[in-house]
Order: structure tokens, then C-alpha cells, then sequence
């Protein structure tokens, strides 16, 4: 028997803005709040699907650093320039780690600073 992913927990300033912001990026819809913790998921499905739920967990304490872990994203359904623009539309920022300009992949930030990378290749859908 093996583990699955079924949740990833963020700290952040304010999860209701990075909620929604996931949200938009992913498919995702508000599966609920426990307490300042707000949980998103897949529509249908929540909690226990195919594809992990992002939990935004409140917190003040100052982030210290690069995050150890960072998302990867890849589109569903259209090509990487168009997806690109959406998340920049959806509040996304580049952000330069010192890339060549010679990489296949997109280095963004959402909007409390955390680093993400969307990735060339398009991915069927879940």
C-alpha cells in the first residue's frame, strides 16, 4: 500500500485572496473555511479526489526565504503563450531566479510572492 497527496497546506497573509487566486488558476471552487484555514478543491469532487485540495492557512509570521516546495502547472486546453497571459490576467507576476531565457517553462510568483513554474507541454485534463 502506498500514500497519495490529498492536501497541501500554504501559509499566507490572507487566504481568502490566495484561494481565490488558486481558484482561477486551477478550476478549483472554495470547499470550505476551518476556522481562518480555507480549503479549495476540485468542483464535484473536494477532499479525497484524484487531485490534491489546497488548504491557505493564516498566519503572521514573516516568510523567511525561498519556499522549499514550489507548484508546477501545465495547461489543459490551451497553448503555453495563451496560458501564460491568463495568469498574468488572474494576478500572477514573473519573477526573474535567474533563468538563461533558454528554458521551456515560465517562472511566475502569485500574489503573497510564492513561486511557481508553468510548464510547456499541455496535460489532459482530470
Amino acid at each position: 500500500m502506498a500514500c497519495r497527496i490529498t492536501e497541501l497546506v500554504i501559509d499566507c497573509v490572507e487566504p481568502q485572496r490566495l484561494g481565490e487566486f488558486w481558484c482561477e488558476v486551477l478550476g478549483y471552487v472554495e470547499i470550505g473555511w476551518d476556522g481562518d484555514d480555507l480549503e479549495i478543491g476540485p468542483p464535484g469532487v473536494g477532499f479525497g479526489g484524484p487531485q490534491p485540495t489546497l488548504v491557505f492557512s493564516r498566519s503572521d509570521e514573516p516568510r523567511r526565504g525561498k519556499l522549499p516546495l514550489h507548484i508546477d502547472v501545465n495547461a489543459t486546453d490551451r497553448d503555453q503563450d495563451a496560458e501564460l497571459a491568463r495568469l498574468l490576467a488572474a494576478g500572477a507576476r514573473k519573477v526573474d531566479i535567474g533563468q538563461t531565457g533558454e528554458e521551456s517553462w515560465h517562472v511566475l510568483a502569485d500574489p503573497e510572492g510564492n513561486e511557481f513554474c508553468l510548464l510547456r507541454a499541455r496535460v489532459e485534463a482530470v
